[in-house]
């Protein structure tokens, strides 16, 4: 059967099945957890603070690595990084699923998200070295849109293992699915050779890269706890920003650079990623505060929970693949314009919603975020990976995935920092509800803020190329 796979006329979409697995897997573990986040807390003690390194240290340690790996793939072979990280992975999901405490929980999220970004770093050149030309776009948004997909059912689908198991179950679900990928893999995915051109690995761009995204980020994640004026909160953004200018300048200078930044002198590509960055910012900062909005004001239960962030992706799956099509008869333009304006309303809707909504006042919300997300991504990553030649698609990837994983970093810290600032209590007492939706309605309307200016920024991107 396997030898018939691969003489198949079919092959190439049999591979890109496979390469999907991963790459919904990883990014569904990206959010999965944030509906789990109340019933965490309880059971472990943990504020709001804390929790959200549950969450944090996965985008963040995948958003520093990603580069790395797919420069490390380049030279010794895909295949066997792609396979190893379905290992990595597999291995830290069932890690995580036996934590009896909070940071044992952080910890071996960092070892499961190692694996996924081996997976995420690669799931592109894959796809790019089996498709021809013609259909390299179509293929490419379709990664784009398992991508999307996987992030935004991540609190749905956990909502219903919550209800009908524990919180355990979103992690041990992952063993039979990594199981069943790795095999794949090892089978189905092309035998690809390391390169022989002798090229050199640029270490000191990876350590700068690296250093630089953990200080950043770790100074934005703990702004508001540690004071934004603490020493440890400006010596980490301070470091961090001093690495990534080092880091530029190392790039600039190296025969072989980790990541080419001349990509960012094409229009297209520099303004799809731009506003992509910004629609993750805002998506993650209501993804992250929904669920304590439905379970700590309106005591929903994890299921019905689950049953409520489910309309997201159930939109989404129904409007990307039409939206798609679309932008390959008229382009990205306004279609990701318009659905970043429509997500900026879905915002908007939500910051109007009481603590006394009743089910099917929440729903025309994330409908709104599903029309739009689902009218946006497709066509947005269609743009941005047609703007590049075919000989930099892997490393156009690559970057579109480090810029949709730091958007998710910064939005969660956002969030979080702001409804902090706002007076906002996660599991509030019956007393602390005007304050808790104060400063969720607050930090909906900033989001929406960006996800307008996202829009604006959309529609600047002028010029299309589609791929021949």
């Amino acid at each position: 059967m396997l030898d018939a796979i691969k003489t198949s006329q079919n092959y190439r979409w049999y591979v890109l099945a496979t390469v999907a697995i991963g790459t919904f897997m990883a990014t569904l573990d990206s959010s999965i957890v944030n509906v789990a986040l109340p019933t965490i807390s309880g059971q472990f003690h943990s504020d709001l603070t804390t929790l959200q390194w549950v969450v944090s240290a996965y985008l963040l340690t995948i958003t520093s690595l990603l580069p790395v790996f797919g420069r490390i793939a380049d030279m010794f072979g895909r295949k066997k990084i792609y396979t190893l990280g379905f290992v990595m992975f597999t291995m830290g999901s069932v890690l995580c699923g036996f934590a009896q405490n909070i940071w044992f929980l952080v910890g071996t999220r960092v070892l499961q998200a190692v694996g996924a970004s081996m997976l995420m770093s690669n799931s592109a050149a894959i796809i790019t070295a089996i498709f021809p030309p013609k259909e390299r776009g179509r293929a490419l948004g379709f990664t784009g849109s398992v991508v999307a997909l996987g992030s935004l059912t991540g609190p749905a689908l956990g909502g219903l293992l919550i209800g009908f198991t524990s919180w355990r179950a979103i992690f041990f679900i992952n063993l039979p699915i990594g199981i069943i990928g790795y095999f794949a893999a090892c089978f189905i995915l092309p035998k690809d050779l390391p390169s022989k051109d002798n090229e050199s690995f640029d270490f000191t761009g990876a350590f700068a890269f690296t250093f630089g995204m953990i200080f950043l980020l770790l100074g934005i994640t703990n702004g508001e706890s540690w004071g934004w004026l603490s020493v440890p909160v400006l010596a980490s953004l301070v470091l961090g920003i001093v690495s990534l200018v080092g880091f530029v300048f190392t790039e600039r200078r190296v025969q072989h650079p980790m990541i080419d930044l001349s990509l960012f002198r094409n229009r297209p590509f520099l303004i799809g990623n731009l506003s992509g960055g910004l629609s993750f910012v805002a998506m993650f900062a209501n993804n992250m505060l929904l669920p304590f909005y439905l379970q700590g004001i309106l005591h929903y239960k994890p299921t019905q929970v689950g049953l409520m962030l489910m309309v997201f992706p159930m939109v989404m799956v129904f409007v990307a693949p039409v939206s798609g099509h679309a932008s390959d008869k008229f382009g990205p333009i306004i279609l990701t314009t318009s659905g970043l304006a429509i997500s900026s309303l879905g915002l908007f809707y939500f910051s109007t919603l009481p603590a006394t909504a009743s089910f099917i006042r929440i729903i025309p919300g994330p409908i709104l975020m599903g029309l739009g997300s689902g009218m946006f991504q497709s066509p947005n990553n269609s743009s941005v990976m047609s703007s590049v030649p075919p000989q930099k698609l892997s490393i156009a990837g690559g970057i579109n995935s480090l810029v949709r994983n730091l958007g998710m970093v910064i939005g969660i810290a956002f969030s979080v920092s702001l409804f902090d600032v706002w007076g906002g209590v996660t599991l509030p007492q019956p007393s602390q509800v005007q304050g808790f939706m104060s400063a969720y309605h607050s930090v909906m309307l900033v989001a929406m803020g960006i996800a307008f200016v996202a829009a604006l920024i959309s529609y600047n991107r002028k010029s299309y190329a589609k791929s021949n």
